[in-house]
Parts: C-alpha cells; structure tokens; sequence
C-alpha cells in the first residue's frame, strides 16, 4: 500500500475567493489526491487547503497549486495580519496513517527543489526537512517577512535560499517547505476589541516566551465587515499531545478574566487529528479513564 501523506499549503490571500477557487480546481484535477478542506480569512488575509494521497499524486497537486498562486497572487498589493513571505507562503507535508516523517522529510527536500528549479523561485526548508538548524522553526524562516527578506536576500548569506535564486519571484517572493507532524491551527476571540491584551495573552502562553509546550501564538484584531471587532489570539499547536487545545483554552481564559473579559468563540482552521478532539471532550467533561475506542465510529472503524 503507498504512503498516505498530507499537504496543508497556506496561500496569502483570503480575500478573493475566486482566486482560491482556482487554485483548488487546479487541485483537484489531479487524480489520486482527495481535497479535504479550505478555508480563508480576510483579517489574515490567507487561505489554508489540505489535501492528501499518495506521494506522487500530492506532488503534482502541489505543483500545479504553487503555479496558479504565482500566477493570480502578486506580493507586492498583498497585506494581512498574518506572517507571510510568498504568495505560497509555506507547504508542509504531514505523514498519515502508518507513513513515517522521515518519508515527508524526504518529499519535502525533492519538492523544493523541483518547484525552485520549475518556477525559478527562492526556496526555503523548515521543520523537519530544515538543512540549516537554525531554519527548523517557521519563524525564523519568516523573520521580517516578505519584505524584510526582500531586502536581505542576495545580500545577507544568512538568507540565502536552500534552493533556487538569490532573489524574490517579481510576484510569488518565496515559499518556505517542510515536513511536520499533525499541526492545528486554532483561534480564540476575546470578548473585547483590545489587540495589546490579546498581544499579551500569545506572548505569554506560547513556548518561545517560556509559556506553553509546542504552542506558537500572536495577537490580532479582526475587522471584518459587518461583523463585531474582536482580538484574536491565533495559534499553532505543533504538538498537540504535549499541549492540547483545552489546555491552551484554559489558559487563555484564565488570563483574559484576569483582565476583566473572557472569550467570546473559538475557532477551528482546516482539520484536527480525532484524538485531539475527544481529548477535548474528556476533559470537558472530567472523564476518567476515557479511551478514544469509547467513540463509536472509531471503534467500529479500528474492527473493519
């Protein structure tokens, strides 16, 4: 049986969906590979598709994804509250099933090189497919953005791409690939409008500032039209067995009461791993010795 792999790329654009229609069509062209989710946001101005299959099929899925990017995103008229260096601003390869990271690590590297080469694009590796130690944590891939790295590449050899050109694409900037474990992207909306407390509460729950396990975390405002102002603490669990998302909702919680708000919703981008979401649950609602064969299409599913 071929290995199953995922790919979640992030495109910087979220307020056109017709431009997000296109990519997705180009997607699901390709036989062999199942679209499972995309989402967008207008405040963040980026979208999220996930999809998944066999090696070679991904591939061609993500090529073809990356090309109408270039095509139809011109970083240069893109802004948005999110981090971001190219119109594809990052594709990570996520193994499923019983494929192991170490075949992501691998498809990552090859597909990097490939689309640096095919579209003349400066490419950068993160996570576990990272050359450079320093370059395993996105962050320091995305450090001063699209237009910082725009100033520094070809200039700073500390910046220089793992493969491709020593320059920007003129409309694509670069794109950062790599490999990782199940990631989820959740957000929490304050009941207030206050960017700086939600500032605050990501500086202060996420791991890089001595606070939770695996969390990354940033604060922004949300101003969508016709819809309430609110802060938003937006994070990236990359490790949700060492920190889960009831955890980080408590936390937060805990914090924004301490300065007189609390949260409002939540919200969950793209897909989760199930065990994630029955560990919600079991905490929730204080169960013990809970397994997740207590759910019942998984149990099922397990005996087929």
């Amino acid at each position: 049986m071929s290995s199953l792999i995922e790919c979640v790329p992030n495109f910087s654009e979220g307020r056109r969906p017709e431009v997000i229609e296109e990519i997705v069509r180009a997607i699901r062209a390709i036989d062999g590979v199942s679209l499972l989710d995309h989402s967008r946001d207008e405040t963040h101005n980026r979208s999220v598709i996930t999809f998944a299959g066999a090696a070679e099929p991904v591939v061609r899925a993500a090529t073809a994804a990356v090309g109408r990017a270039l095509e139809l995103i011109d970083m240069e008229q893109q802004r948005g509250a999110h981090p971001r260096i190219g119109s594809v601003d990052v594709i990570p390869f996520v193994p499923l099933g019983t494929t192991r990271l170490e075949e992501c690590v691998d498809l990552a590297r090859r597909f990097g090189e490939q689309i640096a080469r095919l579209f003349d694009l400066p490419v950068y590796l993160y996570g576990e497919a990272a050359l450079r130690p320093e370059r395993r944590r996105l962050a320091e891939v995305r450090k001063g953005q699209y237009e910082g790295l725009k100033e520094e590449i070809g200039v700073n050899p500390e910046r220089d791409p793992d493969f491709g050109p020593k320059r920007m694409h003129p409309r694509g900037g670069a794109v950062a690939v790599g490999a990782r474990k199940p990631l989820i992207a959740f957000n929490v909306n304050l009941a207030s409008d206050d960017l700086e407390l939600a500032k605050r509460i990501a500086q202060t729950i996420r791991e890089s500032s001595g606070g939770l396990p695996a969390v990354q975390a940033m604060g922004v405002l949300l101003e969508n039209p016709g819809e309430p102002r609110y802060a938003q603490v937006s994070m990236n669990l990359v490790d949700w067995e060492r920190t889960g998302i009831a955890a980080a909702v408590d936390r937060i919680r805990s914090l924004a009461r301490a300065a007189g708000t609390d949260i409002d919703h939540c919200e969950l981008i793209g897909l989760a791993p199930a065990g994630a979401l029955l560990e919600v649950a079991a905490q929730t609602l204080r169960l013990r010795d809970f397994s997740p064969d207590q759910a019942l299409e998984l149990r099922l599913a397990r005996d087929r």
